[in-house]
């Protein structure tokens, strides 16, 4: 063998020394980062592989599939949101919780797309699903309407997310944009409309939506505080409302 190989060989192990063990967590953060910079299709265990420097099938001992990878990337993203808040509110909680959830969106803007539609029925996914019912429930001390309610700010919050990450963010779709000229010429409302549809508006936008769930929330929560009114509203309510 000659001198350079041997050398080199030398390298090779003392770098592979240097390397930090390969474990749950390594592979977790390097699969977020791949996705980061180059997008969910390109999340393979060869790429992981490549990215931690080892055999793609080394991954398999951490992850049993790409799917419990995807299910762990999934409930770090879930970890990361702070959703509790001790303000005495319980309104603000509620604003808290939401404004947790956009931030994460925000936070991993390549991956939220996956995480929008995953079912949450993981451990970790289910005790999300727990904490936001009661931090919502808190407010509106009702089964079916919490219920509802999760519902719907899962409606909202989703489809911002996924505008905000994958929509508006990403630019034009068409092969073939109109251009301002014929926006200016046919759309008139549009065209007055759009300053707001910018990126420095989003918050505003954002907060706006979130308050007409609080308002709608806070009316609930006051006609459950009288009995008769919340008998009225149960005889009201379709069992498809």
């Amino acid at each position: 063998m000659s001198r350079a190989k041997t050398v080199a060989g030398r390298s090779a192990k003392a770098s592979a020394a240097r390397r930090a063990p390969l474990s749950r967590e390594l592979i977790l953060q390097a699969a977020l980062a791949l996705v980061r910079d180059e997008g969910l299709a390109a999340l393979s265990t060869r790429r992981l592989g490549e990215r931690l420097r080892c055999e793609a099938m080394s991954i398999y001992h951490h992850f049993a599939s790409k799917q419990h990878l995807l299910d762990a990337m999934v409930d770090h993203v879930l970890s990361t949101m702070d959703l509790l808040s001790d303000h005495p509110d319980p309104l603000q909680r509620v604003r808290h919780c939401f404004r947790a959830y956009r931030a994460a969106a925000h936070a991993h803007p390549a991956f939220f797309p996956y995480c929008a539609v995953h079912r949450l029925n993981t451990p970790r996914g289910v005790q999300f699903i727990e904490t936001v019912l009661s931090v919502i429930r808190g407010a509106v001390p009702d089964d079916e309407l919490a219920a509802r309610y999760f519902r719907v700010a899962g409606y909202y919050l989703v489809g911002a997310g996924l505008d905000e990450t994958a929509g508006y963010a990403k630019g034009p779709s068409a092969a073939v944009p109109v251009d301002d000229a014929y926006i200016r010429a046919h759309c008139p409302l549009l065209m007055r409309a759009a300053p707001y549809f910018q990126r420095l508006q989003w918050d505003a936008t954002f907060d706006l939506g979130v308050e007409m769930l609080l308002s709608a929330m806070a009316a609930d929560a006051r006609q459950l505080a009288s009995p008769a009114k919340a008998a009225r509203s149960r005889r009201h309510r379709t069992p498809h409302s």
